[in-house]
């Protein structure tokens, strides 16, 4: 296991989510009834239609949404807003362009009272993670969206979270430096091994990823498939190989029906 995380389980139990809708002039339920536990350590993509809850559950989790039934816990601890045990990667990089890429991501560590020297090792450390500790007297706009979203990675993790939360981080990048960062991001993950739920419109990256691939649809779990292949995963070996296509299939058919 990693260095520096306090592993620990995180159990989703029987959420739902209601909320109203102005413009239905209704309430509506996003989530219905989700059950869901994540070991220490694990790498869970979620995936499924537009409207099928994905995100909502992330907010929840994350402590930005609060749940209209049902719990969610880390440690057995519920969750009653956000908390530095939880980290988020957005789609957007969300850096602060006043800061330099070092202080990005030593950001959160110094808002814990660590020194100012250590929050720079610390930086340091994980941005090389990715290959990027010679960037770190940059500004953010000085770097490719593919750095940039590198740097969010890495100071989302600097901050030690116990969940790593992750909604389409990749998105908004070419398609290129999305393989790339998938095979970094996993590289990341079995170096560190920080739990991680990853949320993802992408099929093949959804099973590229993770451990467990779970499908919803309409707000309830749909499938919950585990993913049987070898890591450190690499395109290149993946891209062809039948067992990885064999999944993907399954994964797709599941999110089509959803």
């Amino acid at each position: 296991m990693g260095s520096g995380y306090s592993m620990k389980n995180l159990t989703i139990q029987n959420v739902s989510k209601t909320y109203f809708d102005p413009y239905a002039g209704a309430n509506v339920t996003a989530v219905h009834d989700i059950s869901l536990k994540v070991n220490q350590g694990e790498f869970i993509s979620i995936v499924g239609p537009s409207g099928c809850g994905k995100t909502t559950l992330l907010n929840m989790i994350a402590g930005f949404l609060p749940i209209s039934g049902g719990s969610i816990t880390i440690d057995d601890k519920p969750i009653k807003g956000p908390g530095a045990d939880r980290g988020v990667v957005f789609q957007t990089f969300a850096l602060f362009p006043w800061k330099t890429v070092g202080e990005n991501v030593g950001f959160g560590p110094r808002m814990r009272g660590l020194p100012k020297k250590e929050c720079d090792q610390i930086a340091l450390e994980f941005l090389s993670l990715v290959g990027l500790e010679h960037v770190a007297q940059k500004y953010p706009n000085e770097l490719s969206g593919g750095m940039q979203q590198r740097v969010g990675v890495v100071r989302a993790l600097a901050n030690n979270p116990d969940v790593l939360l992750m909604d389409e981080p990749f998105a908004s990048v070419d398609a290129q430096t999305r393989m790339t960062l998938q095979e970094e991001l996993t590289k990341i993950w079995q170096a560190r091994r920080p739990t991680i739920l990853f949320i993802t419109h992408d099929v093949p990256e959804s099973v590229f990823l993770a451990d467990r691939v779970v499908v919803l649809s309409k707000g309830r779990v749909l499938e919950d498939m585990p993913i049987q292949l070898q890591r450190p995963r690499v395109w290149d070996q993946l891209i062809e190989d039948d067992t990885f296509k064999a999944l993907s299939s399954q994964v797709l058919s599941k999110v089509r029906s959803a």
